[in-house]
C-alpha cells in the first residue's frame, strides 16, 4: 500500500508510538539535555513538540465534537513558544505532558464521528486547512520521524514497510526537490516520481529513502544513477 487511509494510519499508531515511549522513559533528565538530531533543538524541545502536537490535533477534534471548531495552535509563534517553555521547564512536567499526550489523539479519534472526517480544520487562524481525516497520518508521521530525531538509538530501519512507503509517498507529494528523479525503494521493489523524472533514479531501503525525503542527511545505503543525489528541502 503506497498510502495509508485514516484507519490504515490509526492502526500502526499504538505500536509506534509504545516504542517510542520505551525511548523517552530509558532517557534521563540530562540526556533530556542533550543535543537532538534537529538544528538547535535538545531532546528535551523534541519531546515537548510530541506532547504539544498531541494536544493541538486532539483539540481540534474536541472542539469540533464539542460544536466549537479550533484551531491546532493560537500562531507558529505561539507553538514555538509554548515548546521552548515546556523544554526549558521541570522535567517532571514535561514527561507527564509527553506521557498524557500519548493517548490523546488515540481517545479522540475513537469518539469522533465518521460524517465528519471529509471537513476540515485551520492550523492556525486563517493558515493551513487540512482534513480532518489527516490527523492519525499526521500524529503517526510525528511520532516515527520524531523519534528518530531524538537521536537515543532509534533509526528508520526500526519503520514498518507500511509506513516507509506512507512517508514515501507523503514527502513526494510535497515536492521536495526542485529537480525531477525517480525514487526506488529497493526492499520493497517499487517507485515513486519526484517532478518530472528524467533518468536519475535514487535508489535504497524504503526507511532510509523515506528518512532522506523529509530533508534529513542521507544514509550510505542510497545511490543516485547519474552521480550525486538531488537537493531535498526541509520538511
Amino acid at each position: 500500500m503506497d498510502d495509508l487511509d485514516p484507519q490504515g494510519a490509526f492502526e500502526l499508531l499504538p505500536e509506534a508510538t509504545q516504542r517510542l515511549v520505551r525511548t523517552v522513559d530509558r532517557l534521563g533528565d540530562d540526556e533530556l539535555g542533550e543535543p537532538s538530531g534537529l538544528p538547535d533543538w535538545t531532546r528535551a524541545h523534541v519531546v515537548a513538540h510530541l506532547a504539544l502536537n498531541s494536544e493541538g490535533l486532539a483539540g481540534v477534534l474536541q472542539g469540533r465534537m464539542a460544536g466549537e471548531p479550533t484551531t491546532m495552535y493560537p500562531s507558529d509563534d505561539a507553538r514555538s513558544a509554548d515548546i521552548e517553555e515546556l523544554a526549558a521547564g521541570d522535567r517532571a512536567e514535561l514527561r507527564e505532558r509527553f506521557l498524557a499526550g500519548t493517548t490523546l489523539v488515540t481517545d479522540a479519534v475513537d469518539h469522533f464521528p465518521d460524517e465528519w472526517w471529509g471537513e476540515t480544520f485551520e492550523r492556525t487562524p486563517g493558515g493551513r486547512v487540512i482534513r480532518y481525516a489527516a490527523i492519525p497520518g499526521m500524529r503517526l508521521r510525528e511520532v516515527e520521524i520524531h523519534h528518530v530525531d531524538l537521536a537515543a538509538g532509534f533509526d528508520p530501519t526500526g519503520w514498518s514497510d507500511a509506513f516507509a512507503a506512507h512517508l514515501i509517498t507523503a514527502m513526494v507529494k510535497r515536492e521536495p526537490s526542485d529537480e525531477g528523479f525517480r525514487v526506488l525503494a529497493t526492499d520493497l521493489a517499487r517507485t515513486w516520481e519526484v517532478g518530472s523524472p528524467d533518468e536519475t533514479t535514487v535508489s535504497g531501503p524504503a526507511g532510509d529513502l523515506a528518512w532522506w525525503l523529509t530533508g534529513r542527511p542521507p544514509a550510505d545505503s542510497l545511490t543516485c544513477s547519474t552521480g550525486d543525489l538531488p537537493r531535498v528541502k526541509a520538511w
